[in-house]
């Protein structure tokens, strides 16, 4: 038994011996690459120096190894009842109207100059790092040359890696760049690419810091909002209540009409108010994130900018529910209901046979997101069954017989 045990060590240390050795040749096959975006070596072999892969990281893709199921981002595991909980909600909203003051005269200044309005980039900047408070667990080069070797996403990595090289040529502390599991950085979270596309000096110190200066932070991600199309002067969403003749596999990115004609269709505000002739033509698309069991939303384009900060739905509502919280909107009208959120592996087998019947044409990622619910819906109504768009056991059940 004691000798098992020794020749068992022994293998593991081999075996992570060429796993070290193999990540040294792919640090030094990246040299050319950084030395093109004007890296110095001296500044290259530091940034290596003694570097190890990470393979506790999530999202990897290791030879030899056999796959581990993923830790899941809570934004896709959990329902819309565990992920957006009134109490965060009152606590950030709080602690936001507290910064809101603080900070006005930037918050006004980005609105002017940038178009996005303080309360979005103050949620922003609470979602990702709890207004500063969270401390980022991971050394962010390390994080980044682990993707790039073995993440399964390793080209964009790959770039990626390379641009926190830049990043460390130009002047970053190394100390400064703690980062998430999937590289992100600084207050309000950005890769290394959208640092170079974004970041600002805003609050006119010469350097441009989204670690530790907050103006610069949120102003970098009004800018990235504003790159991604955000429309100056227009709301991310409207809560409404569904008619009961409403079709909820009609909610896809896809499907737009005028604000107006929603309305018409029956799709009432709420709590009501009056639209501006604006708004009543804003293109948007019917979002209902539990199915027929939670809110309905209407989603104009900026829904959708913030979804390309973080492509989950159950992010976008935290955000943009907290950033009216924070100016002073109430809790939802309608609550979330205590639905249970199916596995993984059982969400995928159910995207897997619904693209079998040509009802689903979009990634087998085991994330029930808009076009998954929708296509549900349309399964269930072609097969008699409850059209709720929301995936459970005994529809998947329905689709095995």
């Amino acid at each position: 038994m004691r000798y098992a045990l020794l020749l068992l060590i022994v293998l593991m240390s081999a075996g992570a011996a060429r796993a070290d050795a193999g990540f040294a040749r792919f640090l030094e096959s990246m040299w050319p690459r950084a030395q093109q975006e004007g890296v110095t070596r001296a500044v290259f072999d530091t940034a290596i120096k003694g570097l190890t892969a990470d393979y506790s990281l999530p999202d990897l893709e290791i030879p030899g190894q056999l796959e581990k199921p993923q830790p899941g981002q809570p934004e896709f595991v959990q329902t819309p009842s565990q992920y957006l909980r009134e109490s965060s909600f009152d606590r950030l909203a709080k602690r936001g109207q507290q910064l809101a003051v603080q900070y006005r005269s930037t918050l006004e200044r980005i609105e002017k100059e940038i178009g996005v309005p303080g309360n979005v980039v103050l949620a922003i900047w609470a979602r990702e790092t709890d207004y500063g408070s969270y401390k980022l667990p991971h050394d962010g080069i390390r994080v980044l040359a682990t993707q790039a070797y073995v993440g399964r996403r390793k080209a964009m990595y790959q770039s990626e890696f390379v641009a926190a090289l830049k990043m460390l040529q130009d002047g970053v502390p190394r100390a400064a760049m703690r980062s998430s599991w999937g590289g992100a950085l600084g207050l309000t979270q950005f890769l290394p690419s959208d640092y170079y596309r974004y970041a600002v000096d805003f609050d006119g110190d010469g350097r441009v810091d989204i670690f530790r200066s907050v103006p610069d932070a949120l102003a970098s991600a009004a800018r990235q909002l504003a790159g991604r199309g955000w429309e100056r002067g227009e709301r991310w969403a409207y809560e409404v209540r569904e008619p009961a003749n409403g079709d909820c596999s009609i909610g896809t990115p896809e499907t737009k009409m005028p604000i107006g004609e929603w309305v018409k269709r029956g799709y009432l505000l709420t709590p009501p108010r009056k639209l501006t002739a604006r708004e009543l033509a804003l293109p948007a698309s019917l979002l209902q994130p539990e199915g027929i069991y939670g809110p309905s939303f209407l989603t104009p384009k900026n829904y959708f900018v913030i979804k390309d900060y973080n492509f989950s739905d159950l992010y976008v509502l935290f955000v943009g529910h907290l950033a009216d919280r924070i100016a002073g909107a109430k809790a939802f009208m309608t609550p979330w209901s205590k639905s249970q959120q199916l596995k993984t592996k059982d969400v995928e087998a159910m995207q897997k046979r619904l693209t079998e019947l040509g009802l689903y044409k979009d990634k087998i990622d085991g994330k029930a997101g808009m076009l998954t619910r929708a296509a549900l819906g349309r399964y269930q109504k072609a097969n008699g069954l409850q059209v709720d768009c929301w995936p459970t056991a005994a529809v998947l059940a329905h689709m095995r017989r």
